[in-house]
């Protein structure tokens, strides 16, 4: 561990050495410019972590896990607000991780190119999902300093096939230079986890694209196959330098730095209000008020209660909750979401056995991810509502479950465009900017300063991209 912070620490004097293609036109001396294979791992894969917490610090608020406390925040009710430390945090890493791939290819490293592919791919995805189009090709070349942007089917065809690439390499076993263990925070160096995360991203990326005449259940189900197996795969990273990003906001909140207000849509998602069940997951996710119950706060609206924020009278992000607390992982990608990307697959393909079976798999496997007890997990998967039948099961159901299994993730926002929103009780924010739901993000203020010439005009947020039509 010692080793980890002082390496992370260290690269804070390098780590953006990659980015001077296209942020840092000035040579800094200060810079390390062929940093180890191992230091850029580690500052990669951390990276990988904070910035899929950074996104869903956004998202989240779009698919209504979290709500603003004050009435009419910009995010809750989809002004266009400026994420220019987002993206800019998603660039710098890509930097990074393009650096690492070319010194790795250089040394004859299949292994580490293989998992600078993977990493690069989320990223690609991350910024395509979330803003649309963006300068990929043409981003970390050195020219020309204002790339052109790729379309948003392009970035989504650099992703897929940056995952291709990765397995390609993975499945090599003849690497010169063999992943670190001490340095990988997300699969502490296992050729054969990155490989099952690169089958289970592109099982996601390969499952966002329903919406299109191309969608495929069965290569949905073929990568599936090859991806997890159990929670003991999951993608995840647990390395900081101080805590858990999100349960900085718990604290923060405790401080009456308000934030990590949880929406009355997840809240009465889980407390049994929306489907007369209770979910004993919310025991995990959250602590109960101060009069022993669970009340949410609906987006745009602010404190439900009109009491004085010092009284704990509305839920938050919880630091007693193993997703939240300070040593807590940040999730990536897990089972329990590839069980549910099977489900919906599955069903489509019109396999309703193996549907069935996946879904009810990825509830449990989601069940002991947080810690609940065998006899409240039993009880809830009995009820008639969530033990409908293979003959009954309905995308509803899974979307339904996959809600929760994805909570605080970025992926969470995906699914709820591909669903048009039709979560049970889901409502516009109170005082929302656009008539109907979000389906994008504006660019960055910063990005449109500085490479103004090449951002796309855009329509209203409103607007879907190019898998969500």
């Amino acid at each position: 561990m010692k080793r980890i912070i002082f390496t992370l620490a260290l690269l804070t004097t390098f780590g953006m050495s990659g980015c001077k293609d296209y942020f840092d036109l000035n040579e800094n001396p200060n810079q390390i410019s062929n940093p180890p294979l191992q230091s850029l791992l580690a500052t990669t894969t951390q990276k990988t972590g904070l910035n899929s917490q950074r996104v869903a610090n956004t998202t989240s608020y779009f698919v209504q896990y979290l709500a603003n406390p004050g009435a009419g925040g910009s995010t809750d009710t989809y002004q266009e607000t400026d994420y220019s430390g987002t993206w800019d945090a998603l660039y710098y890493a890509m930097a990074d991780l393009t650096d690492m791939k070319r010194l790795a290819g250089e040394q004859s490293s299949s292994e580490y190119v293989g998992v600078a592919n993977v990493m690069l791919a989320y990223h690609v995805g991350l910024v395509g999902d979330t803003f649309g189009a963006g300068p990929f090709k043409e981003a970390f070349t050195g020219e020309p300093l204002t790339p052109k942007y790729d379309s948003e089917e392009e970035m989504y065809n650099s992703a897929l096939t940056l995952l291709n690439e990765g397995i390609t390499e993975l499945g090599k076993t003849d690497s010169k230079i063999k992943l670190s263990a001490s340095d990988d925070l997300i699969h502490g160096g296992k050729r054969e986890a990155w490989l099952k995360t690169a089958y289970a991203l592109k099982a996601r990326m390969l499952n966002k694209v329903s919406k299109k005449a191309s969608y495929d259940p069965a290569a949905v189900l073929e990568a599936v196959s090859k991806s997890y197996t159990s929670n003991a795969d999951d993608a995840q990273m647990s390395t900081f330098l101080l805590r858990n990003p999100w349960a900085q906001v718990a604290r923060n909140n405790a401080l009456l730095v308000l934030d990590g207000w949880l929406s009355a849509q997840l809240i009465n998602h889980l407390n049994g209000t929306t489907y007369g069940l209770f979910d004993p997951r919310i025991e995990k996710i959250t602590d109960k008020t101060v009069t022993g119950t669970y009340v949410g706060t609906v987006n745009g609206a602010g404190n439900p209660t009109g009491a004085a924020n010092t009284v704990k009278d509305e839920n938050y992000i919880s630091l007693n909750s193993p997703l939240t607390g300070d040593n807590s992982p940040l999730l990536i990608v897990t089972y329990a979401e590839v069980k549910m990307i099977e489900a919906e697959a599955a069903l489509r393909a019109g396999s309703r056995d193996r549907a069935y079976a996946a879904y009810l798999e990825g509830i449990k496997a989601n069940m002991a991810k947080l810690g609940v007890a065998a006899a409240a997990r039993d009880k809830y998967i009995a009820d008639p509502i969530v033990s409908v039948g293979a003959a009954k099961l309905t995308l509803a159901d899974i979307f339904k479950e996959k809600y929760v299994i994805t909570y605080l993730n970025p992926e969470a926002w995906n699914d709820a465009r591909r669903f048009d929103y039709k979560y049970k009780g889901f409502k516009l924010p109170v005082s929302a900017a656009l008539p109907t739901f979000i389906r994008r993000v504006a660019y960055p203020s910063n990005e449109v300063s500085e490479n103004g010439i090449n951002v796309p005009a855009i329509g209203p947020l409103s607007d879907p991209l190019f898998w969500d039509k």
